[in-house]
């Protein structure tokens, strides 16, 4: 199989504004919009940044997505949901992901590659919201079970995003 070559066009065409643009839109297609995760990230804040705001957690979320391997990893997890919902994929992969079997890990692994960009603080967030899903990701967890899709890797993608938003605050505002 020929392997083709993306050409400097191309390249150009998808730059991380543009692709911020397309990741924006795939989220919100599946359920979920930038200012979700900064309501989450405004509650991870909160006790430690008093005076925080959701504007101010947008901003630092808006930050996070346009990395361009927070995005990467943002449009592999999400084609992997959607391939398993088209009942795309081999079993038993097409099983794990369409039943968020727990002991499957790897997108948690996909998620902390988000979180890795802001350090530790990230993982710590990162771990408190994926145990308890709160806001946003416990209706994603939800409607998955409920709606019969699969959000295998979006709410642990929503999560992580959130921790390194709130990693972002932490190291802007701490004293």
């Amino acid at each position: 199989m020929e392997v083709k070559k993306i050409d400097k066009d191309t390249e150009n065409r998808f730059n991380d504004a543009t692709k911020f643009d397309v990741v924006k839109k795939r989220l919100s297609e599946r359920g979920v919009e930038l200012i979700d995760i900064a309501e989450l990230t405004c509650e991870l804040q909160k006790q430690y940044v008093p005076n925080i705001t959701v504007e101010i957690c947008l901003q630092h979320v808006e930050r996070v997505v346009l990395k361009r391997e927070v995005q990467h990893a943002i449009l592999t997890g999400l084609e992997l949901d959607i391939l398993a919902e088209q009942g795309k994929l081999t079993e038993p992969l097409l099983s794990m992901l369409n039943n968020d079997y727990g002991l499957y890990g790897i997108d948690e692994v996909l998620a902390l590659s988000i979180v890795n960009v802001y350090g530790s603080i990230g993982f710590t967030n990162f771990g408190y919201v994926d145990k308890l899903k709160p806001g946003i990701i416990g209706r994603l967890d939800e409607e998955g079970k409920a709606e019969g899709r699969c959000n295998t890797f979006l709410d642990d993608i929503v999560g992580a995003i959130a921790a390194a938003a709130a990693s972002s605050i932490a190291h802007k505002y701490s004293v």
